[in-house]
């Protein structure tokens, strides 16, 4: 599937709050936040407005070591996996929103309010999980985010972060 801002260079820095950067690769995603395999849990961001919002990506795979426990005859990619995914999103959101100033910093889960899971997600599945800022006051981010299958919602949450140095 081809993005129609594919030609915008995924390495072009732009500050400014409200900015939109077309797409952010896994390499991008990994300079942003530490989690890596088998935890991260987002393949891309696409439709990130600094300071406003994203859309994670993640492509859910019979591959991914979950489904060996969860479960085996019937694999259904975990609730709290969903939640995390929308988290992980968010923490990207918040690092290219502060751009230089997250340098060192990383993105802490403080709470989980509202979550509902809708209909199971599965192998096969492309999660895309769209994530808004509510507010931030000081290091505390407040968010909101739903999670869609084919542009159906799987699941929905608010939650809040704190960036802290590491």
């Amino acid at each position: 599937m081809a993005d129609s801002d594919a030609s915008v260079p995924e390495s072009v820095e732009k500050a400014g709050e409200g900015e939109t950067r077309s797409t952010l690769d896994i390499a991008r995603i990994m300079e942003a936040i530490p989690h890596r395999y088998p935890f991260l849990l987002v393949d891309r961001v696409v439709d990130l407005v600094r300071g406003v919002s994203a859309v994670g990506i993640k492509n859910v795979s019979i591959n991914e070591g979950v489904f060996q426990g969860h479960f085996p005859r019937h694999p259904v990619f975990p609730g709290v996996m969903i939640i995390e995914s929308m988290a992980q999103t968010a923490g990207v959101l918040v690092v290219e929103t502060l751009g230089p100033a997250a340098r060192g910093k990383l993105v802490y889960f403080m709470s989980v309010e509202n979550a509902k899971f809708r209909k199971p997600v599965v192998p096969g599945d492309q999660m895309r999980v769209h994530v808004t800022k509510e507010r931030q006051r000081g290091n505390v981010w407040k968010f909101s985010a739903e999670a869609k299958v084919d542009g159906t919602v799987v699941a929905e949450a608010t939650y809040a972060a704190m960036i802290l140095d590491s």
